[in-house]
């Protein structure tokens, strides 16, 4: 690599290094839990054809496989097949995509921050290609114990999603030395 006179490599600064370095660790972080969300739709719901025989016991009654197709978000919440609804809820997914996108690349965090970002970015995408081919999330994943039978499915992308999050608010990053 060329140097340039301040003896930096190609003028890039090494915060401006550490900072693409770390939006790249996002992003594969982000694509490897995609694929994984995808595959497990494709298998569970075409191959396994769960979207037609509707529920496959696993390992009763802690994990089994149940088809719920989600208009709306966690819990069905904001749930409605109205095309409007779809395409406000692909929107916002976007929107949080492109927000964490840019935290990461202005304020990148620690390891296990950039690690959460790109969990969060990679289930988000994966349900919004959900939304765009089915016209709502597949969601198959149901998991019961101790008497408590849950009603609720959920999904890959689901619980990328929501370790993202959770891992955001755990490593946030922060300017250092203030």
């Amino acid at each position: 690599m060329r140097k340039d006179m301040t003896g930096r490599r190609d003028g890039m600064s090494k915060q401006g290094r550490d900072s693409y370095q770390g939006i790249g660790l996002v992003w594969w972080v982000a694509f490897a839990v995609f694929v994984i969300d995808q595959l497990s739709k494709i298998w569970v719901v075409h191959v396994m054809d769960l979207a037609t025989r509707l529920s496959v016991d696993v390992l009763p009654p802690y994990l089994n496989f149940r088809m719920a197709w989600n208009y709306g978000i966690n819990f069905g919440l904001l749930a409605g097949d109205a095309p409007q609804t779809r395409w406000i809820l692909i929107s916002v997914a976007l929107g949080i995509v492109l927000f964490v996108t840019v935290w990461m690349r202005r304020d990148p965090p620690g390891l296990l921050g950039l690690i959460s970002g790109g969990m969060l970015i990679g289930g988000a995408l994966g349900n919004v290609l959900d939304r765009v081919l089915y016209g709502a999330v597949a969601d198959f994943l149901n998991m019961s114990c101790c008497g408590i039978d849950n009603p609720f499915a959920f999904n890959i992308a689901d619980i990328a999603i929501f370790a993202g999050a959770f891992g955001l608010v755990l490593f946030p990053g922060g300017k250092k030395g203030a």
